[in-house]
């Protein structure tokens, strides 16, 4: 077995930043043999300029939705966006298929590896059948009316057996929101979220958090302009997130998306939670929609697990991990290289139960390798990918 050697400005391992000493090396198709200082490396080292890096992982994603790229306004706020994703998101199956294809592409070339991706449907499984990239696949189910409950969970039961044929280990049930799913449809969720790796849209606006507070607020225009009733709904007097997140506790991993309007209260419940929980940061769909971002700050002073991800391109100008972690750097400067890059690699693969193959240079894995150019104490505007294998 030949074996190729790197030695860079800097290596990321997933988890710490080595210095110009260390020398990765790989076989032939990828796999990782070991790092050692240059002094045991041997001859044919290749000497690359940047910081090299495991693969990318995009924990959040919407794949499906890539034809609406450029459709919906900026700016809108959560409710109206809502309202033209529900308007506008059917498209003849062949132009879907082409924008998810051509997203796809996009995304190897920003050096990601695997996606956690949403499923409302089976359109994306032609594409995944490729095996390009590693996917979790989420099978999204919402449905704010109680008497559509059952309609609901059998409809998606039929997607779910779809993408559990193909990908069996790598296919869970998910719910879309706090403000989307009703008591009716958590009973009939719950049980398939046991040991399940589980994600949630959590506290993407501050409308969500008055819903469940008052049982006011601009939800409530969302669920008239629907024609949806929800007759059931009692509101908590509590944030959303301490609202429901007891439907999730049997997971055994759960992946919370956008935390824009998290609160030290809703984290508080999260570490006093058994269960084991990522939040998601997808900022330029955040600045996308509400022009906000996440309270980083709060988050890192809690330590809690952060991973990346890049919403759907209806929110989004492309699906690049590296530009999201431009935007997090530009805007949270104190945060450090190291803190980012661990989000987008090792942290995302744990989350989506991909830590044994991707995310770390460890002897055994192929979690692809990437160099990186113009990053160092900060992933600055300039930053660039280029896939090394």
């Amino acid at each position: 077995m030949a074996y190729q050697k790197f030695n860079a400005t800097q290596v990321f391992t997933g988890e710490q930043m080595l210095d110009t000493n260390a020398v990765l090396i790989t076989d032939d198709l990828g796999n990782i043999e070991s790092i050692v200082g240059k002094e045991d490396a041997g001859e044919d080292v290749q000497v690359l300029e940047g910081t090299l890096c495991p693969g990318f992982i995009n924990a959040h994603c919407h794949l499906e939705l890539s034809h609406l790229k450029g459709c919906i306004p900026e700016r809108t706020g959560l409710v109206d966006f809502i309202l033209q994703v529900v308007q506008q998101r059917h498209f003849p199956d062949e132009e879907i298929l082409a924008a998810i294809s051509k997203a796809e592409d996009e995304m190897l070339q920003a050096g990601i590896v695997a996606v956690g991706d949403i499923c409302n449907n089976t359109l994306t499984i032609p594409q995944k059948k490729l095996q390009r990239l590693d996917y979790h696949h989420f099978i999204e189910i919402s449905g704010w009316n109680p008497s559509i409950a059952q309609i609901r969970m059998e409809k998606s039961l039929g997607y779910f057996k779809a993408f559990d044929q193909l990908f069996p280990k790598h296919t869970s049930i998910s719910p879309h929101a706090p403000y989307s799913v009703s008591d009716a449809l958590w009973q009939e969720m719950q049980p398939y979220f046991t040991d399940q790796i589980i994600t949630i849209h959590n506290q993407e606006s501050t409308a969500e958090n008055e819903l469940f507070i008052s049982g006011e607020g601009d939800f409530q225009r969302l669920y008239r302009q629907m024609q949806i009733d929800n007759p059931s709904f009692v509101a908590t007097g509590k944030n959303s997130l301490p609202s429901v997140f007891h439907y999730l506790e049997a997971a055994k991993h759960v992946l919370l998306v956008h935390n824009s309007f998290t609160e030290q209260s809703d984290i508080d419940l999260i570490r006093s939670s058994p269960t084991s929980v990522s939040f998601c940061l997808c900022p330029n769909a955040n600045k996308y929609i509400e022009q906000t971002l996440p309270p980083i700050d709060l988050l890192v002073k809690n330590d809690v697990s952060l991973v990346i991800g890049t919403d759907s391109l209806a929110s989004n100008h492309q699906l690049s991990v590296l530009e999201e972690l431009k935007t997090l750097h530009n805007h949270f400067p104190q945060l450090t290289t190291s803190l980012l890059l661990q989000a987008a690699t090792y942290n995302g693969a744990i989350a989506l139960g991909m830590e044994k193959q991707l995310g770390s240079f460890e002897k055994g894995k192929k979690p692809g390798v990437l160099l990186l150019q113009h990053i160092t104490d900060k992933i600055g505007p300039d930053a660039f990918v280029q896939r090394i294998l």
